[in-house]
């Protein structure tokens, strides 16, 4: 395993961190994640109180593991949440029992999207709550994970001792949000870097359409579309951890090597990139990450799933996406999840950290894949098999 310095701390952080959100469901198979990430050198480990079950579980993982004091743990204050500064100590003490420590290792103020959200956050008293905390050694290091134009990542950079940072960055978005002014304002600052969706939500490693992966290949047969996007951003000085949220030992083994074996892009490869972000331009219609903050759905949706689908049906052909389409609104049960009975609340939308409209995109959505004939056809099938 590679690692950079956090030149604040000094804490030598793996190039690879775990992104804990997409653990698989059963302990087990978490646990095994786990373990070979720390056997591999990984040492950063991001979980948050708004995923739900997460930090109890990577808290009592570690502890059957007897690692705690090997690795870092970064969560996160849940500050969309946060009316009082009471909320502040009573979230902060969940977080401390699920995961069976006292005290935290780099702690986020969670999806901050402007600097009026930051300012709101101080008129509560956050700094002086904070201040509390590290003095009594219960928090180790202070940052914010961040979802909302540049403008505003800055004015929210400078308005505070921030210890690190998180923002969303990959080669398909490298002037989306904060994008690489912002990583390098940071950089500027020495503020250590943690990347979120370095793989678009496993787009750039498994999404890409057959003309990219036979670009890529061509530039270098030895590397892998993951590979590729790993290597981009380690490729900045600026970026200090890169998280993934690999829940399968073949994503852990594949990640481990590629930061295991990382050197500079050369000249050639380089220019390959931007032949590749056209490609995607046109292929993938919508951009969702797969992050699931839009869900729960109130009547059902499983909005990320019929987003990728359409995707889907782009790259990788009509037929794909109806066959992802029908089995993510489980078309044959009693209450299907199909974009068509949206009642427009728009709680999605207010949670999407990629600012989709997604009302308007499921109308689309619902228009790909459910026109007249399609519906005939499922109204049958459903009538045969409720007989």
């Amino acid at each position: 395993m590679r690692y950079r310095k956090d030149e604040i701390s000094g804490n030598e952080l793996s190039v690879l961190g775990l992104g804990c959100m997409r653990f698989p469901g059963k302990k087990a198979e978490a646990q095994r994640i786990v373990s070979a990430a720390i056997e591999g050198g990984v040492n950063f480990f991001d979980t948050a109180y708004l995923y739900p079950g997460n930090e109890k579980m990577l808290g009592a993982i570690l502890e059957n593991l007897g690692k705690r004091g090997d690795v870092y743990i970064a969560t996160k204050l849940p500050v969309a949440i946060c009316k009082n500064a009471n909320d502040f100590n009573k979230y902060f003490a969940v977080q401390l029992e699920r995961l069976r420590t006292d005290y935290i290792d780099y702690y986020f103020m969670h999806n901050l999207t402007s600097f009026a959200q930051w300012e709101a956050l101080r008129e509560l008293g956050i700094e002086r709550w904070l201040a509390e905390k590290k003095e009594s050694g219960q928090l180790r290091r202070v940052g914010f994970s961040y979802h909302g134009t540049c403008d505003d990542f800055l004015k929210i950079l400078d308005s505070y001792p921030w210890e690190f940072c998180m923002i969303q960055y990959n080669y398909c978005g490298e002037n989306y949000q904060a994008g690489k002014k912002g990583l390098q304002a940071a950089g500027e600052k020495g503020i250590p870097v943690i990347i979120m969706e370095p793989l678009l939500g496993g787009k750039l490693a498994t999404g890409l359409p057959k003309q990219a992966v036979e670009m890529l290949a061509k530039a270098n047969p030895t590397l892998t579309p993951a590979d590729w996007a790993l290597w981009w951003l380690w490729n900045q000085s600026e970026v200090t951890v890169v998280l993934s949220g690999m829940n399968t030992p073949q994503q852990m083994e594949s990640n481990l090597y590629s930061a295991d074996s990382f050197r500079p892009l050369t000249d050639e490869e380089l220019p390959v990139y931007a032949d590749v972000v056209e490609l995607l331009k046109k292929s993938h219609k919508i951009p969702c990450t797969g992050c699931n903050y839009c869900l729960p759905c109130p009547v059902g949706i499983n909005i990320p799933a019929c987003l990728s689908a359409y995707n889907a049906s782009y790259v990788q052909g009509y037929k794909t996406g109806m066959t992802l389409y029908m089995t993510s609104i489980a078309v044959l049960t009693k209450n299907p999840g199909s974009p068509r009975v949206c009642n427009r609340c728009g709680k999605c939308e207010k949670a999407c950290p990629q600012f989709i409209p997604i009302r308007k995109e499921l109308k689309r959505v619902s228009r790909r894949f459910e026109p007249l004939p399609v519906r005939l056809a499922v109204a049958v099938a459903r009538r045969i098999i409720a007989r």
